[in-house]
Order: C-alpha cells, then structure tokens, then sequence
C-alpha cells in the first residue's frame, strides 16, 4: 500500500484563508473529529441541544489560533492532543459561563494557553478510551459507505454481506446466509472474503491518514480493535 502523504504537518499551517490544500485539510479533520468532539461535549453535560455549536466554536479556535502547531507527534496520538485541548476548552467556557451567569463579563477563549495543559489535571484513562471509540467508530462508518457507493450488484446481496464485516450487530450462519441469496456456499465464502479484505485495506488507509510515519500504522491498526472490542463500550 502506498503510504498517503501525512496530513500533520499541512493541517498545522492551514488557515480559513489557505490555499486549496490546506482548505482541504481543515475539512478532512472536521469530517473525521467533529462527531467525537459532539459526543464528548455531551458526555460532559455541556451544550445539551448546542454541543453541536460548541464543537464548532472549539474548531474554529483551532484554525484560527495557532494551537495546531503544537502538536507534537513525539508525545503521543494526534487525538491525545486534541482532546486534551478540548477538555481545557470546556474548562474555560465552564468559567466564561459563569463569569456571565454571575454578570462580571465574559472571560476571554483563548486556545493559545490552553494547548500546553499547564495545571490542568490529565484526561481520564476511560474518558480517552470513550472518544477513541467515537473516532473508531465514525471511521467504520465512513468505510462502509465507501463500500456501499463502490457495490455493483443487487442491494439485498451487500446488505447481507455487511452482516459479516467488524461492527455489524449480528453475524448469520454461513449456510443460512447462502441459502437467503440463492447463493451456493463456496460463493458466499469467496464474497465474504473479497469484502472483508476491502474493508481491511480501506480502514488501513484511513488509518495511514492520523499517523505521521508508515510504521505507526500497525499500532494504530491494533488501538482501533482495542477501543472497539472494548467490553466496557
């Protein structure tokens, strides 16, 4: 597999009024963050029917400050940063709401502190693992689709066949599944097999994408199953 070009260091530089790139960029890291940072921003009783505007408050602050560039691949996952940044965001708006609630002002949002973490308590072990399993998920997803938009044959045969792929509720027996499609069984297994190694590749180069070297892509591969075959999810 061709290793995609790392998007660490082109998303630190880009700015609302970057080139094509960049704009890119931004837009590939909302689309693979933004349903993790709503979830979380739920789970922390915060926002209630707005957690999807904070989250875009929160975004923007990122892009427009410079907290993006100080994101060291050295000390950890990309998503290790962010949500640290994150919990410190909604530590200050906390305060910024009660600064208005008790009508001495807002505080101002800066992110350019809050990147640092400097006297801020370390994310819980469960709370990390509950928004890497968001990410997992959202990524999963976005997989399927990719799979379902490719699909050239009758609807009925992929829907069955994605009952056999990591996420699905519940597997079918593979003789019960041949004889719903009208299928011989070695057909099934050879389908089953065939999708299964596409939805492995695609996930691989989705994964490729959140890491800044070819040899991380392993490990990552290895936390996806972690978080999502977790029994406390």
């Amino acid at each position: 597999m061709a290793f995609p070009t790392t998007r660490w260091s082109l998303l630190a530089q880009a700015t609302i009024h970057g080139n094509a790139a960049q704009a890119e960029a931004l837009a590939e890291f909302y689309r693979r963050y933004r349903e993790p940072v709503v979830s979380f921003i739920r789970q922390q009783n915060m926002g209630g029917t707005h957690a999807e505007d904070l989250a875009q408050e929160f975004f923007l602050h990122l892009i427009e400050s410079s907290t993006l560039q100080r994101a060291d691949r050295l000390r950890g996952r990309f998503r290790s940063f962010l949500l640290g940044t994150l919990t410190r965001f909604l530590a200050r708006t906390r305060v910024r709401n009660e600064a208005v609630k008790r009508g001495s002002g807002a505080v101002p949002l800066s992110l350019d502190d809050l990147a640092s973490g400097a006297g801020e308590p370390a994310v819980p072990a469960d709370v990390a693992r509950a928004f890497d399993r968001e990410w997992a998920k959202g990524l999963l997803i976005r997989v399927r689709r990719e799979l379902e938009e490719d699909w050239r044959g009758e609807a009925e045969e992929l829907a069955m066949l994605l009952r056999f792929l990591p996420g699905a509720v519940e597997t079918p027996p593979y003789d019960a599944a041949a004889a719903g499609l009208g299928w011989p069984l070695a057909r099934l297994k050879t389908e089953v097999f065939r999708l299964r190694s596409q939805f492995r590749g695609r996930v691989r180069v989705e994964v490729a994408l959140t890491v800044d070297a070819p040899h991380e892509i392993d490990d990552e591969m290895a936390h996806l199953h972690l978080v999502l075959s977790d029994p406390s999810a």
